[in-house]
């Protein structure tokens, strides 16, 4: 599959979304931003949040940011308007807000890694982050009331999420196992679904393992690993490909909403924007 560099220069890149328009927006951790990439390739900042990590799209517009620092869920408007919207409940606040998706029921669905931010940087190492006491959430979220049910708790850093054909599965990636699991809408039990390591995560010598994903229109799966690169499982499970990047830190990938064939990788080791062309277009997103 053919990659081509988007755009350089973006500072620790994540959570990707496609525009009817061509255009892109996307998180720039680092620096706190929510960045607008015009298909012209003009690059502007959209409104600042302080560590936003994962992004998803209303179908009225807004932006859904999901910040780790704060730690926060945020709804930001197109021209910038910032409004806190929930820290999860007295009982399940929130610690460490990852990946988010919509439903087929209009729901938000949100991982939380399972520990403050300010914990995981005292690490010493890559070896103590493994050691670190998570406790990973999958958090759905009522976009118009608020509430914030747990549907699911005791990962080892809770990551990416997304929904697979029809609806029928909602699939979690937990980063420090290497694992996805599944889960069949509306029993919400958990099931192994597939690995995306290529040798167990701890033998990287660094934090690696599975961060965003995204399908394609036939159920395949594809998946940011960090440390590693674009893996692809088929509707099984199955490793079926391995698309390899110029850095070796993918955070997170995004389909072209329009029906094209690209997909849009965030790299954060080169602090890149990669489009990867791709045999297949992508599954459509809900958007709420």
């Amino acid at each position: 599959m053919a990659t081509r560099v988007l755009a350089i220069g973006v500072s620790n890149p994540e959570g990707p979304v496609s525009l009817p328009d061509g255009a892109w927006i996307f998180t720039e951790m680092d620096i706190g931003c929510i960045t607008l990439l015009t298909g012209a390739g003009e690059r502007r900042h959209i409104a600042k949040t302080p560590l936003p990590n994962g992004l998803a799209m209303g179908k009225d517009g807004r932006i859904w940011a999901a910040d780790a620092d704060e730690p926060a869920l945020f709804v930001v408007a197109m021209e910038g308007k910032v409004e806190k919207f929930s820290s999860g409940s007295e009982e399940n606040p929130f610690l460490l807000p990852n990946d988010l998706c919509f439903g087929p029921d209009g729901m938000l669905y949100m991982t939380c890694s399972g520990i403050l931010r300010s914990e995981f940087k005292k690490c010493s190492g890559p070896e103590s982050a493994y050691d670190l006491n998570y406790d990973g959430k999958l958090y759905r979220i009522d976009p118009a009331s608020g509430e914030c049910k747990v549907l699911d708790r005791g990962f080892r850093l809770t990551n990416g999420i997304a929904f697979g054909p029809g609806g029928e599965h909602l699939y979690v990636a937990e980063t420090l196992s290497g694992d996805i699991f599944r889960y069949k809408y509306g029993l919400w039990q958990r099931e192994y679904f597939g690995s995306v390591m290529l040798k167990p995560p701890k033998e990287y010598g660094r934090v690696a393992g599975p961060d965003g994903m995204a399908f394609d229109c036939e159920g395949n799966l594809y998946v940011a690993v960090i440390a590693q690169d674009i893996t692809v499982l088929d509707p099984s499970g199955k490793m079926i490909d391995h698309i390899a990047l110029p850095g070796k830190n993918p955070t997170n990938v995004a389909f072209d909403s329009e029906g094209g064939k690209f997909l849009m990788v965030t790299e954060a080791e080169r602090n890149e924007l990669l489009i990867v062309e791709t045999d297949l277009p992508g599954l459509p997103l809900y958007q709420g």
